[in-house]
């Protein structure tokens, strides 16, 4: 899955537990007709990967979604979900359609001055 938008917040490192468990979040808004404020969190060595980006960035970030089951003290179960990064890159910001090529300019044709009715009857049916 892939979330894609612009970069509003990028978090510092954080480090937990004694086996230096390693952990850093990005806030990304999708640009849409509702856009969402998407927290994704990069662990381990891929908090790395966010050193390269910075706030207003476009990106597009390749992500799985976490899923976690909790029974709290009174015996209660919880559930929590995540979302994990593990690839981010740059994004364009007016992407073109795929597999197309771009359109040339009007002006990069000359104008058809010499076509003949007859030239153009060519249809063998």
């Amino acid at each position: 899955m892939e979330v894609q938008g612009k970069i509003k917040m990028i978090g510092e490192t954080q480090t937990f537990g004694n086996n230096g468990f390693r952990k850093r979040e990005v806030v990304v808004t999708t640009e849409e007709q509702y856009p969402q404020h998407i927290m994704v969190e990069f662990v381990q060595d891929k908090t790395d990967l966010l050193n390269n980006f910075q706030v207003g960035q476009p990106v597009k970030i390749s992500i799985n979604l976490r899923g976690r089951e909790w029974v709290n003290p009174q015996g209660e179960t919880k559930y929590f979900n995540s979302i994990q990064g593990w690839r981010i890159e740059g994004a364009q910001q007016e992407a073109p359609a795929a597999g197309m090529p771009p359109v040339p300019p009007a002006d990069a044709f000359e104008p058809a001055n010499d076509f003949k009715e007859e030239d153009h009857d060519d249809l063998p049916f």
